[in-house]
Parts: C-alpha cells; structure tokens; sequence
C-alpha cells in the first residue's frame, strides 16, 4: 500500500521478524533466556494474510500465536500499539483460545478496532478493543488497562501473553496523538507477570518514532516483566470522553467477562 514499500533485501528481513517470535518461545522453553522482547523491523500487526500493511510485511505476533497455538497453548496477545492491530484481530477473529485486546486511538489509522469488534462464532468476547480518543491521558490509558485488560486476561487464563509493544501511544511520539510516559510501560508489564512468569511474555516491537521515548519505553517494558508492577494504587478515569469509551467497552465487554 502506499504507506508500505519494499526494497531488494526487505524480504530477508521480514523473515527473520517474523521467525525471531517463535525463536524467542522455544529459547523460553529452553530456560536460554528470562523473557523475551523481539526488537524487529518491519513490525507486524497491520498486515494482513494476503497483504502488507502499515509498514509491516508479514504479522510477526500472530505467526508465533500460531506457532503456539499449534503445541495447544492458550494466547493472549495485548496490543498497546496507538494504532489497532487490524491484521493481528483478523487473524483470530474465529479464534476462542487466542485472545485479542487492543488499546489504541480512534478515530485513527487504520480505521478498524470499534469497540463492537468482539469476535465471532466460537470467537465471540475473545477479542476486546478499547478505542480512547485523542489526546487520552496517561492516568486515563492506565485506569483503562487496569478496568479492563487486566481482568479480561487473568479470565482468559492464558498459557503464554504476546505483547504488541508498540510506543507510539507516547506523548512524545510526532505520529500519534496519546499521552503515555515511558514509566508506564513498565506498569502495564508488570500487571502481565502477576497472570503469567516473564518466561511467558515475549514483546514484540511493533509502532514508534521518537527514537529516544523507543528506547527509554522499550526498557521500562523489559524491566516491568522482570521486576514486576509498582505496588501503588491504579489511577482512575479522570477525562470525560475516554471515562463514556471505557463505559461503554464495560458495558459491551460484561457480555463474555466479569468486569465488576
């Protein structure tokens, strides 16, 4: 697509991505490695099985949820991308054992990821969006991650949490529109090991494009997984267009998982 170009030694590149997922789990299973943050480009979740998209070649996260999913493990893959992961929805959308949820902006690129998008068939509630508007405040992301796809995931009860770690969600970012510190990253890591162990959580670089709030977020994830969450209390909903969204995910979302 317009956004999405290729040149002579794209296509190597993009094999190793999107091999670098499953090289990860079975370093992990190995006991080779604590945890695991796949630091690749081109990222993956926009692209789609018959197409490239948004800067991404191949679905680098959904070919290692596959790749597990084939040993019968349950995944849970948590997009905290500012863009929704349509290619990565789309491949699970059928799916009752890989569970999908995505915070991102909207309206925004690429359009997809309304908070109606809940799956279908025997995929229906295993995939949650959480649509903020922009200029969404860190507390507000946060109160969000914690209402929402904190209990949705401990529910789902996984075996392995893939994370689309994209940091354009950044205040700092010149392509999005959310306000996240680098700090927060580490929060949201935390709360994922307390559901499973750090060997059970590989990232996968996705979205970012200020190369300092990259590198500073992309620690602060690490060293969340690891160390686990800070012990102080979740914000709550300050703003009032994002408290009506997160309403109204609840409210829909309380269909397939208990929210109170």
């Amino acid at each position: 697509d317009p956004d999405t170009y290729a040149v002579p030694a794209s296509f190597a590149a993009a094999l190793h991505a999107a091999g670098a997922g499953p090289y990860a789990v079975d370093a992990l299973i190995r006991g080779e490695a604590k945890t695991g943050f796949v630091a690749v480009r081109p990222p993956g979740h926009h692209a789609e099985r018959h197409q490239a998209m948004g800067f991404c070649l191949f679905n680098n996260i959904a070919v290692t949820a596959s790749y597990l999913r084939r040993e019968g493990h349950r995944v849970a893959i948590v997009d905290w991308d500012v863009h929704h992961g349509n290619g990565t929805q789309n491949s699970f959308w059928l799916e009752p054992d890989v569970l999908y949820v995505s915070l991102h902006e909207f309206p925004f690129y690429p359009g997809t990821g309304w908070l109606t998008e809940t799956g279908v068939g025997e995929g229906a509630g295993a995939t949650v969006n959480i649509p903020l508007p922009g200029g969404t405040s860190s507390d507000d992301y946060l109160a969000a991650f914690a209402r929402i796809v904190v209990p949705v995931v401990r529910q789902f009860a996984p075996d392995w949490i893939l994370v689309s770690a994209g940091y354009d969600a950044h205040v700092s970012d010149p392509l999005g529109g959310l306000c996240l510190e680098s700090s927060d990253y580490r929060t949201m890591a935390g709360a994922l090991v307390k559901i499973v162990p750090p060997q059970r959580i590989v990232a996968f670089l996705e979205g970012g494009y200020d190369l300092d709030a990259l590198a500073t977020s992309s620690q602060a994830t690490v060293e969340g997984v690891l160390n686990g969450a800070q012990q102080f209390p979740w914000p709550s909903v300050i703003d009032g267009s994002a408290a009506r969204i997160i309403d109204l995910v609840v409210e829909g979302v309380g269909r397939y998982w208990d929210l109170d």
